[in-house]
């Protein structure tokens, strides 16, 4: 009959979907890219190396400096959780290294980025009494920052949301890092 408007099978809707779908998200990935300055072509990273002079000035924004400030506290009572275990258990010193460096320049970049300096941590809870005890409790203490500030970076955007993300992917590193250690000592 001609006068019946064409239907279309399932398959070929599911397919028409996929495809628009598909184009969708590249079209918008290739138009948005990953450049925060959408008036000059590129990224400051491609034009002026990892190195470059140029620093982004720090944030005003009240909720960008809160959250950075608190990742900043997080970070410097774990570091100073690294510290206490490396002082306690001599032994440890080697394994917790990469994480005392790590937590050193996070918390640099953290200041660096919010504007801001945190204020001292508080008092810290008592280390476990075994060495290997001391390093699950650390593991612990990285993945629930990790997955702390994962979630402040879900809230933020530009620098301060790529910093945060980029500390909590540390994190998980370094928890699953200390976990593989731990394992394979036992």
């Amino acid at each position: 009959m001609p006068d019946d408007p064409l239907r279309l099978s399932r398959r070929t809707a599911l397919r028409t979907a996929a495809l628009t779908a598909g184009a969708a998200t590249v079209l918008s990935t290739v138009l948005t890219g990953c450049d925060d300055e959408p008036d000059r072509p590129g990224t400051r990273g491609a034009e002026e190396g990892l190195g470059g002079t140029s620093q982004p000035a720090p944030s005003t924004d009240p909720a960008v400096v809160a959250a950075l400030t608190t990742a900043a506290v997080q970070i410097a009572q774990l570091a100073m959780r690294y510290s206490n275990v490396g002082l306690a258990f001599p032994a440890a010193r080697a394994q917790l290294s990469p994480g005392v460096r790590l937590h050193a320049a996070h918390l640099a970049k953290l200041k660096e980025v919010s504007g801001a300096e945190p204020p001292q941590p508080g008092k810290l809870p008592a280390l476990p009494k075994t060495a290997s005890a001391a390093v699950a409790d650390l593991a612990t203490r990285e993945q629930k920052l990790a997955i702390t500030h994962a979630v402040a970076a879900a809230k933020l955007s530009g620098t301060p949301a790529r910093l945060l993300a980029m500390v909590a992917a540390s994190e998980s590193q370094l928890a699953a890092t200390l976990t593989k250690k731990k394992q394979a000592a036992q």
